[in-house]
């Protein structure tokens, strides 16, 4: 016995009954893929378009609510079913979309991009994508990895764990409403979990924006508003041409209400951008929109913009919005790996491509599996397969990485090995003796050159080694000889991380313990930087502060000094302001430190991602018969370093400021392989390979300072 829907106006409708879809929910679906898609073909326009996923979750809340709401589960059968119509109505097409996907990377993406792709894609068949793209982001080593063409999976991973839960909560609360005769109950459970929801997305966001972009708890307000309007509009028919009645309004006051809710959604997708947090409280703005013009109703009866909305191509592209969609990103990111580039030509291409695709998708696996009759069981045995086909994909691109990658570390220990004096820098330090030699095989390989980072990306003792936002813990990691005759300090952001290996290699010979202060983007620098929120800012200084107490306190032998300008300084107007006030600020650090112990002061070395080259393992791949096409001219690629004018401002004593980047570039240009060595493990980190072939250099200065 089923029991009765949770509305005033509930009405039952023999289950083979169909009913025209809304056409302005239809062409809101068109408006958010239009939103997105146009977003990641032209970011620098259409700045805000990421929200089309936000309109995306509130349609899906208030559909789905409005369904379970006609008819509450009351038993695991129904709960099971309503996840095995979900199963048929989404599977089939992610499945497809994601094994092609895996295909198409394989054949035309650099082999850099194998692991990612099919670490995430992976996942995406789970539907967890999300939360490992939370974890990524937050985790530095993965933070700068280019995004991969399943990436955009994260959206359907957050509505599918959505679609598991949602139909035990309306169960839970219908009983509950039932049971104690409230029949608002079901209506105050899901504003209940929409402010909580909201609570924690603003939260969220302030402490850890990275993540909190991914996870789901930060947008299920968006899904549970869709669910509160369905509740409000007391459980229509989510079909029902006529639910706007209830609303009593004029079909002049539904059109302003529908006007002013695309104008919100207009004006987010025009005037938001990576700037403004988000989910946060920023997100209420075209969630509102959206609830706005589904509360509004529209029919094609309801003047110009009812029927503007009911047009035939918005209410096509609604249909096959969810194949538009899964198609549009991988094709975004493959074919710039065919074509070179991604100019208009290639724009339109993916277009028309995406258009195509997804029409044959929908016709001839969403249609066709959707309106399939069978059990659940036989449903699930089925999709269970499908991700299964798409886990072996991945595993098998894995297993082949890996292949590659024990044949990389094999040469490269081999050619370490073998103590080339020619190798990496080494090039460099012999120009004379060593320009006749060739390198055959680059080490380490492109794949594994993008994670080839010092050993203070790797758990020591148990825990990291690296100070992170929101808090900047002071964190320390102990290197080199356990009971070293000298110790040093290193110290700074990950572009003093990246010297690990070169002061590792000399400890080898000169008996030397090494104690790391670390901080991700955080510069060593008594400065205000503008870090994502103003907690980190705060906490930022903070840990310049006690870095700098705990140096003084700990009797080092020396402090190796460095950092990258990762940010600038909050409040400064420019570039030249930012490097003027990180000047003011290693001033207030070295003046602190003179006296008390040695510094060796590292100019940064050079970055060319600074000039549009994000990854310089990625290029090398793309081009391994033409390396030089990865190089820069050295002016563009060596930062400014307001560290060394600061060091010769307080010329602290005993200390000394040093420039090695001579031995990274020519006079001219810099190279991405050097040596034989992929000199960069993304776009401005040094490879702990070509790092420790740097120790020869650095280890008279370091010699002379302690002695």
């Amino acid at each position: 016995m089923s029991a009765p829907a949770l509305s005033d106006s509930a009405t039952t409708k023999p289950s083979s009954a169909r009913v025209a879809p809304r056409t302005d929910i239809q062409a809101l679906r068109a408006l958010a893929v239009s939103l997105v898609f146009a977003y990641h073909l032209w970011p620098e326009h259409l700045t805000g378009g990421f929200i089309g996923v936000d309109v995306f979750f509130v349609i899906s809340g208030f559909l789905i609510s409005s369904h379970l709401l006609s008819k509450p589960p009351t038993s695991v059968a129904d709960i099971t079913h309503f996840w095995a119509r979900r199963v048929k109505r989404l599977l089939p097409a992610s499945l497809l979309v994601l094994a092609v996907t895996l295909i198409a990377s394989r054949i035309v993406a650099p082999e850099t991009q194998w692991g990612n792709t099919a670490r995430q894609a992976g996942a995406a068949a789970l539907y967890v994508v999300n939360w490992l793209l939370a974890t990524d982001s937050v985790d530095y080593l993965a933070a700068e990895n280019a995004p991969t063409p399943v990436q955009h999976f994260w959206s359907l991973s957050v509505e599918e764990q959505f679609y598991f839960v949602w139909p035990v909560l309306i169960g839970l609360f219908a009983w509950w409403a039932l049971r104690r005769g409230r029949r608002r109950a079901v209506l105050l459970g899901l504003a209940v979990i929409a402010v909580c929801s909201f609570l924690y997305s603003v939260w969220e966001t302030a402490t850890a924006p990275a993540a909190a972009y991914f996870v789901t708890p930060t947008r299920a307000w968006e899904f549970a508003l869709g669910g509160v309007l369905a509740c409000v509009m007391r459980g229509s028919d989510p079909d029902d041409a006529t639910t706007h009645r209830s609303w009593r309004l004029t079909a002049q006051g539904r059109t302003l209400v529908a006007a002013v809710g695309l104008g919100a959604i207009a004006f987010a997708a025009f005037f938001y951008d990576g700037t403004t947090p988000f989910p946060s409280w920023t997100a209420a703005v075209p969630i509102a929109g959206a609830v706005a013009v589904m509360a509004a109703g529209l029919t094609a009866c309801d003047g110009f913009l009812g029927r503007g909305l009911a047009l035939r191509g918005f209410q096509w592209l609604g249909d096959v919005s969810y194949s538009v969609y899964l198609w549009h990103w991988p094709l975004i990111v493959l074919v710039p790996y065919v074509s070179g580039r991604l100019g208009l030509l290639d724009q339109a291409v993916i277009i028309a491509t995406t258009l195509v695709l997804a029409a044959l998708t929908k016709k001839f696996v969403e249609d066709r599996y959707r309106f399939t009759r069978a059990a659940p069981r036989r449903i699930f045995t089925i999709a269970g397969l499908g991700m299964a086909v798409v886990l072996v994909l991945s595993g098998l691109q894995l297993a082949e990485l890996s292949l590659r990658q024990q044949r990389s570390e094999a040469a490269l220990n081999q050619a370490q090995s073998g103590q080339d004096p020619c190798l990496g820098a080494g090039s460099l330090i012999r120009p004379d003796h060593c320009r006749s030699v060739k390198h055959e095989t680059l080490v380490p390989s492109p794949a594994e050159a993008a994670g080839d980072k010092s050993a203070a990306y790797e758990d020591v003792g148990g825990k990291d080694c690296w100070s992170t936002g929101p808090r900047f813990d002071l964190i320390t990691c102990t290197f080199g000889r356990a009971e070293g005759r000298r110790r040093v300090a290193l110290v700074g952001n990950s572009h003093a991380g990246q010297w690990l290996p070169t002061l590792e290699a000399i400890a080898e010979h000169d008996d030397l313990q090494i104690v790391t202060y670390l901080a991700s983007r955080c510069a060593m620098s008594a400065v205000d930087q503008n870090l994502p929120t103003p907690a980190q800012t705060a906490a930022c200084r903070s840990w310049v502060d006690e870095v700098t107490a705990a140096v003084i306190d700990g009797s080092y032998d020396a402090v190796i000094f460095t950092n990258r300008m990762s940010v600038g300084a909050k409040g400064a107007a420019d570039a030249a302001a930012s490097e003027r006030a990180y000047e003011i600020g290693y001033e207030a650090v070295l003046e602190n430190l003179a006296g008390h112990v040695p510094v060796l002061a590292l100019h940064d070395t050079p970055a060319p991602g600074d000039a549009g080259l994000e990854s310089v393992p990625d290029c090398v791949a793309e081009h391994i018969d033409d390396v030089d096409a990865c190089s820069g001219s050295r002016s563009d690629w060596v930062p400014a370093e307001p560290l060394k004018q600061a060091f010769e401002a307080t010329r602290p004593k005993n200390s000394v400021f040093v420039d090695l980047n001579d031995y990274i570039c020519e006079k001219d240009s810099c190279a991405a392989v050097v040596g034989g060595v992929i000199v960069y493990s993304d776009g401005s980190h040094l490879t702990a390979t070509y790092a420790r072939t740097l120790s020869p250099v650095l280890q008279p200065p370091l010699t002379e300072i302690m002695n």
